[in-house]
Parts: structure tokens; C-alpha cells; sequence
């Protein structure tokens, strides 16, 4: 069982991921905004951060790049309509981070996620 903050805006999307994940057996706090995922990962130690790209406040790519800086052995997830963003080495995401292009299947997701935290 792996520990993860899902950070994503809309709240649909929010609730399937989480429940997903739940279901696979996984502990999961799920936030709107990135700010507040970054709060939650300096309280606890989490093992993966699977966080939405567009969000407001604070986007995923600034949410990564700042919890890859404090947490560098945690695993990064991006789950994002917007994949060649991430992609792009002019925005400064994780170097490591998995992108999980969007739309996906539940099952997808889990199998992303199971392969990510055994990596």
C-alpha cells in the first residue's frame, strides 16, 4: 500500500482517481488546488504525488518541481490533458516524472501508478 497526494481541480476526475486508487488497496488524500498538496506533503511523507498539470493557484508542473525539491526520492505522476507541456524541457518538470496522458482508463491508471512505486 503506497501513500499519495492527487492533486486535481476538477472534482469528478478527483473523486474516480481516488476511489481507484482506494480500491487498489492505496492510502489517498486528494486536493483541488496544488498549493494545498504541498502543505499536506510537509506534513506527512507521502510515496508518489499524482497531480493534474492545469490547475489553479498553483499548477502541477510548480507543485512537482517544488516537492521533487524537498521530497527527491518521491515518485511523480502527471495526469494531464496537456502532455507535450510537461514533456517540454523549458517547464522545468521533474526529470523523472511519469506522464499519464488523459483520457485513460481506471485500470490504466492503477497499473501506471503500481509500476511507478515498483521502479
Amino acid at each position: 500500500m503506497a501513500r499519495i497526494v492527487l492533486a486535481e481541480d476538477d472534482s469528478s476526475m478527483r473523486r474516480f482517481l481516488a476511489g481507484a486508487l482506494k480500491k487498489a488497496g492505496h492510502h489517498v488524500v486528494d486536493f483541488e488546488q496544488g498549493d494545498e498538496a504541498l502543505d499536506e506533503l510537509k506534513r506527512a511523507p507521502y510515496d508518489l504525488l499524482l497531480t493534474d498539470i492545469v490547475m489553479p493557484v498553483m499548477d502541477g508542473i510548480e507543485l512537482a518541481r517544488r516537492a521533487a525539491e524537498l521530497f527527491p526520492q518521491m515518485k511523480i505522476m502527471f495526469i494531464t490533458g496537456f502532455a507535450a507541456v510537461a514533456l517540454n524541457p523549458s517547464s522545468n518538470a521533474p526529470k523523472d516524472a511519469k506522464v499519464l496522458s488523459k483520457p485513460f482508463h481506471l485500470k490504466e491508471l492503477v497499473g501506471e501508478v503500481e509500476r511507478l512505486l515498483v521502479a
